[in-house]
């Protein structure tokens, strides 16, 4: 039996919450750790090889002595480089003295040794994983020394020190040498306070009064909008979210943090992020740590607000620390808060305004499936879908399908090829990433996605990928399909690319930039959805007629009875004629699926 909280709580968020929801990018918009536009364009290019890119982007920030923005661009360049390493080698190749190609190698070294050691518990490290960490640790002493001469007034060789230092358990002594050297070169340096920070940290080799001791006396002295106000914050997700908060076996309790400072770190944080735009990627990082410190503080409509502030921006840190899919962490998070916010809103009572960001038309992927079947067949398997739907014919035996409403393309695409023998694929675009996804049988088969600057996929997982897009489409070969796969360049041109190889139809012009590539198309047709309005035009599946068929004929085994044959809304009629203009025609059978 419901229980007086649910009876209360249920109407109020069933009420609310769209409302609440407002400004909130749709799940499918939401990405992780995406890198800014010009780093993408650097990343993009070091994956066909060319270095060119990355080489002018460091070199801008180094002459223009950018070194927040160095930082960033180096460590994104060096974990690309973790697992495609040509294009360093040949910058390094051709000009070994290269200040930025020597920072780039320095912290590639520390990422290849952290690669080895993995980020789990020392006792879940195996003494071979040790033995090999140590051993690359030991050998970038030379090239981080060799970043640094080369570059004299660079702070980022310290910032890789410093993360070196705590690798190598160093001691106090050499740690306060490396931070000496770093703050002589930018007193503010954010990367190198966060990596100091670190060594600092309980799980390391300080205390949680020393770490808090240290994040809030650089806050402290810190300009205001500078990301080190943010230092309190990090650590008091250390403190909260990595350590549990006090320890168990300190009696003592000379290493519990008062709650008041973390409350402190909090609204600090809050002020900070006032500096920065919505959506900015800038501020992306502390914003993530901030949802989730106000979220578990029961600070329910603060949360949301920077919620809305962070955009589609999620990163994988704070929530990789509460699961293995920090995106779906995030997700989840932010349901929940949104949830919450609605739940407390009194029924009768209004959400407050929130402005739809100017931004928010872009958020939405652009989204197609094609299916392989007519269109008649794909509209008597979509009758129970619970979203509108156009669908157009492309060609011999294929269908297009997009969304005319709200809802999930790729969840009406997995509920109608159930029971089928034919498969679709979903196409999607976002920004300048493009993706696809095989469905048969009512379940994701394969999928992949082709982002400027992320890491490419191994030979294996492209090759599996391929394997199952070709077994569905009965491709023979699929060498060219896992080299399609494989590169992260002209995402747009490989999609369209993978769609000739797999025997589809092309992609509609206007694909990606419109929400409604097919309308207009000729043969265009719109199926409403099944929970329909009375005198919407079609029948709700629960007042389906008994199929009229002939004493003795077989009856209609229509997928929209729910498997049950004898039991249709559509006894297997055709679709009605198009008006001109492509529009369906009102007139027909009153069993037609058709709206």
């Amino acid at each position: 039996m419901p229980s007086l909280r649910t009876l209360l709580t249920l109407p109020r968020m069933l009420r609310h919450g769209a409302a609440v929801g407002a400004g909130l990018p749709p799940d499918e918009a939401v990405v992780l750790d995406v890198p800014g536009v010009p780093l993408r364009g650097a990343l993009a290019a070091a994956g066909t090889g060319d270095h060119g890119p990355a080489r002018e982007l460091l070199s801008a920030t180094r002459l223009g002595c950018q070194w927040e923005l160095r930082d960033t661009y180096v460590s994104e360049l060096a974990q690309f480089a973790l697992h495609n390493p040509g294009w360093l080698d040949a910058w390094l190749a051709a000009a070994p003295d290269d200040p930025d190609a020597a920072l780039v190698k320095a912290d590639l070294c520390i990422h290849q040794a952290w690669e080895i050691r993995s980020g789990a518990r020392a006792s879940e490290v195996s003494p071979e994983q040790f033995k090999a960490f140590f051993t690359l640790l030991k050998d970038a002493v030379p090239v981080i020394g060799a970043a640094a001469e080369l570059n004299p007034a660079d702070p980022v060789p310290w910032r890789v020190a410093l993360t070196h230092a705590r690798g190598m358990q160093s001691s106090r002594e050499i740690f306060d040498a490396y931070w000496t050297e770093a703050v002589e070169r930018a007193p503010h340096h954010y990367g190198c306070h966060a990596s100091a920070l670190q060594y600092l940290c309980a799980k390391w080799y300080g205390t949680h009064r020393e770490m808090f001791d240290f994040a809030e006396q650089a806050a402290e002295e810190a300009l205001p909008g500078s990301k080190i106000n943010a230092l309190p914050l990090l650590a008091a997700v250390e403190y909260e979210i990595v350590a549990g908060g006090p320890a168990a076996d300190d009696a003592s309790g000379a290493d519990v943090i008062e709650p008041a400072r973390v409350t402190a770190a909090l609204d600090r944080a809050l002020e900070l992020s006032g500096w920065y735009d919505p959506g900015d990627p800038e501020a992306a990082g502390f914003r993530n740590h901030l949802a989730l410190m106000l979220a578990r503080a029961g600070r329910w409509r603060e949360a949301l607000g920077v919620f809305r502030e962070i955009g589609v921006h999620a990163t994988a840190f704070p929530w990789s620390y509460l699961g293995a899919d920090p995106r779906r962490e995030f997700l989840d998070f932010r349901t929940a808060v949104r949830m919450r916010v609605a739940t407390r809103t009194p029924f009768f009572g209004t959400p407050p305004a929130v402005p739809v960001p100017a931004d928010a038309s872009d958020w939405a992927p652009r989204t197609l499936a094609v299916a392989s079947a007519s269109l008649t067949a794909v509209a008597q398997a979509a009758l129970l879908c619970r979203t509108g739907l156009r669908l157009a014919p492309a060609g011999a035996g294929f269908t297009h399908v997009e969304l005319t409403g709200e809802g999930s393309l790729a969840g009406a695409v997995d509920l109608f090829t159930a029971g089928e023998k034919w498969p679709a694929v979903v196409l999607q675009r976002s920004g300048d990433r493009y993706g696809i996804t095989l469905y048969a049988k009512g379940r994701k088969v394969a999928a992949h996605e082709w982002a400027p600057g992320a890491p490419v996929p191994s030979l294996e997982a492209a090759g599996a990928t391929a394997a199952a897009l070709a077994t569905a489409y009965g491709v023979r070969d699929t060498r060219p399909l896992t080299a399609l796969l494989r590169g992260m360049d002209a995402p747009g041109r490989r999609l369209a690319d993978t769609v000739t190889a797999l025997g589809l139809p092309a992609l509609p012009e206007g694909f990606g930039e419109r929400p409604a590539a097919l309308d207009g198309l000729p043969g265009a047709r719109v199926l409403a959805p099944a929970a329909s309005s009375p005198g919407s035009g079609t029948p709700s599946p629960r007042r389906t007629a008994r199929c009229r068929s002939p004493r003795g004929a077989p009856r209609c085994a229509c997928r929209a009875a729910g498997g049950r044959p004898g039991r249709c809304t559509c006894c297997c009629s055709p679709p009605p004629p198009a008006s001109p203009g492509g529009a369906p025609s009102t007139t027909g059978s009153a069993r037609s699926p058709w709206c």
